[in-house]
């Protein structure tokens, strides 16, 4: 099923007009389990272990049912501690750091993309190449091709990676909850998340009839739907709408989302969309340039939508389930060379998504699983060839992504090994990918287009292993290895990477990789409720297409890249520490890490500037506004730390108020001392909230340093700034008798009220693009 822009405008439109909610480009997303009241977001550290166990349903699954009679006593552990009003039920039961965003302050904090909802948490940053449209999340100072992207277990396809002006075609208006995994848990999506991985879940294929007709049941103190309970119920129907409006860009979002089930089927449908103009900034936008008039950044605005529709059969014993999905963005690139060429994207996936769990009534295997994934992405560069003549706007460079992926998971059952309780998962994981970005022009040039098709394929073999010596002493031993194989083709460019005047000719290149992983966990329960946990990796990464094969002007990022198919594989060797304490008053997370890289591949800015082919690069035109960038490696340390908390302070008019504060830390350097280039500043911040069962107030000052820690060549520091947040929200039920809805959650949210000229250190166009000013944000939820 497929829908241009304008017509999934009305498809939407007519989707809500019942609820009266948008004219236009509307927003939607998947149903969520009922939240938890008035939920505080800061010091949540926890998401599902990689190793899924479940506990049998109490009576509500049939008497005859597998995974009642099969499923065994869960290992040996701590019980998880109760819920405590306003903050999250936290399970310590992890191996590294993990941040998750729940469905209410998704619907809160709003954010276009998961680099703007995710930019303020400890350890995490945003690319803010396109504020509000093109942002991908920075983990550790670490990005595109070392921090995975999946939605639903599956990779968000795209082409994100390949260009920090690229979006990521998962809108957080789609997400029920978003989970930042680092450490041996992202051993299990692929050697490309050596930074993290951000795993976003939705209802999109349904794992469980709706919550009406199907109760949740615990798993670790995690909720975890029971497939097999309640098979047979009769038909229900969930709803939900999700609107908001904010000042800064005049923007408008919304959605609405369906889910229904009865019997053995689920079904979900969900439609969402979203408009902005230009954002408002508090001073000139491009640095060094004060003639510019202050107001708004210019080439900003951006518009996106997207409808999902799928659907499971559940069985005595697990499910199987389906979902097409197509996301569309149009979105302008800001910065000097974006306004004077009015370039813009326009973006369009396709995907196809597939999972299934089966139990079978075995004595060894506890569970199987698959995940599967099709992707069909293309997006236009569009703007002006001329500046000077508004006739010669038009398609200034074409990505195409066509990829598919497949894993599948065998979960055996827990055995006694006499020194702990062993529990192993094993996984298969497969997937190719067929990228092109010729010339729009002359699809055989030999450098006009950023590289010319280019394929690779890969497969991959892991195991997990998590020992539970006592409920006081648990581990976990991972592994991986993977097979890659890439063939493209790209001109031989001199040492110099300055054109000498020979003849060049590009040549086929066929490449095979095999890289290697390993992880080592301990968590240790300690007295007074602290949990620490010390983890070791390694971890080797093979190059990306865009690292080997990349020969030309990309023009959105102003950059004419240049890839080295002779990069070797990349290793990473980490040590992570940290102290926890998920309950009571005072509730903290501590870290720190240390990674070393070898071979570490980094997009390298050599000073030279280039046209739009390789001759014109150093030949002094002052037409020339591409930076040459050539992809390179060296050795590299990674070290730094995060820290948060809250604190429980005292009652107050029937509610808690607390504190909460937060710090993170990076330093990235060579091993001869230079600097990585792009790194985030050291930031250090705190407030003050209020909660009751209904109410939410918030207030926070987050202050970056100013960043001076810069690469040799081309990078400028960027100043500190305070950024200072404040939010009020209401949540809760209602009589359905008033006009149908059940629940509702409304609110207001101030951001950068202090209308501070903040500009991201890690962005490559951060001395051209100032981040959003002064701006108020109304949103509401409604569920029916």
């Amino acid at each position: 099923m497929s829908f241009r822009p304008s017509q999934r405008s009305l498809l939407v439109c007519t989707l809500l007009s019942s609820a009266s909610l948008l004219a236009f480009d509307c927003g939607g997303v998947a149903v969520a389990q009922d939240a938890a009241a008035t939920a505080l977001p800061e010091i949540t550290v926890t998401a599902p272990s990689p190793i899924v166990r479940r506990r049998p349903a109490a009576a509500a699954a049939p008497a005859s049912s597998r995974v009642a009679r099969t499923a065994p006593a869960p290992a040996p552990a701590a019980p998880p501690a109760p819920p405590q009003q306003g903050v999250l039920p936290i399970v310590t039961d992890q191996f590294a750091t993990v941040t998750v965003v729940p469905n209410e302050e998704i619907r809160r904090a709003g954010g276009a993309t998961l680099g703007d909802l995710l930019n303020s948490k400890p350890g995490i940053t945003g690319s803010s190449f396109a504020p509000g449209a093109s942002s991908r999340p920075i983990i550790r100072g670490l990005d595109v091709n070392r921090v995975g992207i999946l939605e639903n277990g599956t990779g968000a396809g795209g082409a994100s990676d390949l260009g920090e002006d690229h979006f990521v075609p998962v809108d957080p208006l789609a997400a029920n909850q978003i989970e930042v995994i680092r450490g041996p848990a992202a051993l299990r999506y692929g050697s490309t998340s050596i930074g993290g991985v951000v795993s976003t879940t939705n209802n999109r294929i349904p794992d469980a009839l709706p919550a009406c007709a199907a109760a949740p049941f615990q798993s670790y103190g995690l909720p975890v739907k029971a497939p097999v309970a309640n098979l047979g119920q009769p038909s229900c129907m969930n709803a939900e709408t999700r609107t908001a409006f904010s000042s800064v860009d005049r923007g408008i979002e919304g959605g609405i989302l369906l889910d229904a089930g009865g019997g053995n089927v689920a079904l979900h449908a969900d439609a969402y969309g979203r408009r902005a103009g230009d954002y408002d900034i508090p001073g000139a936008p491009y640095l060094g340039d004060p003639s510019v008039t202050p107001g708004r950044q210019p080439n900003s605005a951006a518009r996106g939508d997207g409808v999902s529709l799928g659907g499971s059969y559940l069985f005595d014993g697990g499910f199987i389930g389906a979902a097409v999905t197509q996301n569309d963005a149009l979105y302008h690139i800001p910065g000097r060379d974006g306004a004077d060429h009015q370039t813009r994207i326009d973006a369009r996936q396709t995907k196809f998504t597939a999972k299934g769990e089966y139990r079978p009534d075995a004595a060894a295997i506890e569970a199987i699983r698959f995940w599967a994934g099709a992707t069909d992405y293309k997006h236009n560069e569009i703007g002006l060839a001329d500046v000077t003549d508004p006739t010669s706007d038009g398609v200034r460079q074409t990505f195409t992504n066509k990829e598919q992926e497949a894993r599948v998971e065998l979960q055996m059952m827990p055995f006694n090994a006499r020194f702990a309780t062993v529990t192993t998962a094993f996984g298969l994981q497969a997937g190719h990918q067929e990228l092109t970005a010729p010339s729009p022009d002359d699809p055989g040039a030999l450098y006009n287009g950023l590289w010319n098709p280019n394929h690779n394929s890969r497969i991959a073999g892991y195991v997990f292993n998590e020992f539970a010596f006592g409920a006081a002493t648990r581990a976990q031993i991972a592994g991986r290895i993977e097979h890659v194989e890439l063939s493209g083709s790209t001109p031989d460019f001199p040492a110099d990477f300055l054109p000498d005047g020979s003849a060049q000719v590009s040549s086929d290149r066929h490449l095979n990789y095999t890289p290697k992983s390993g992880s080592l966990g301990l968590l240790q329960d300690l007295p007074g409720g602290l949990v620490g946990s010390i983890t070791a990796q390694y971890v080797e990464r093979a190059p990306k297409p865009a690292e080997l094969f990349s020969r030309g002007p990309h023009d959105a990022t102003a950059t004419f890249d240049i890839g080295n198919p002779n990069l070797t594989i990349e290793t990473a060797k980490t040590v992570e520490i940290g102290l926890r304490k998920a309950t009571g008053p005072l509730r903290f997370e501590a870290t720190a890490y240390y990674t070393r890289f070898n071979n570490f591949i980094y997009r390298r800015l050599t000073g030279v500037m280039c046209g739009e082919d390789f001759d014109s690069c150093g030949n002094g035109d002052p037409e020339n506004e591409g930076r040459q960038a050539v992809y390179s490696q060296r050795d590299a340390i990674f070290k730094g730390g995060e820290f948060q908390s809250q604190l429980d302070v005292a009652q107050l008019y029937g509610g808690t108020w607390g504190v909460e504060t937060q710090f993170d830390v990076v330093r990235a350097t060579f091993t001869d001392g230079s600097n990585v280039p792009r790194i985030p500043p050291v930031r250090a911040g705190g407030g003050l909230f209020w909660r009751d069962a209904n109410w939410l107030t918030r207030i926070n000052l987050l202050h970056a340093f100013a960043h001076n820690d810069i690469a040799v060549i081309a990078e400028t520091p960027t100043p500190g700034y305070n950024l200072l947040k404040a939010e009020i929200s209401y949540n809760t039920k209602l009589d359905q008798s008033w006009f149908g809805a059940r629940e509702m959650l409304v609110g207001v949210v101030g951001n950068n009220l202090l209308n501070e000229p903040i500009r991201n250190s890690v962005s490559y166009s951060k001395d051209d693009v100032l981040m959003p000013g002064l701006g108020v944000r109304v949103f509401a939820n409604l569920k029916f």
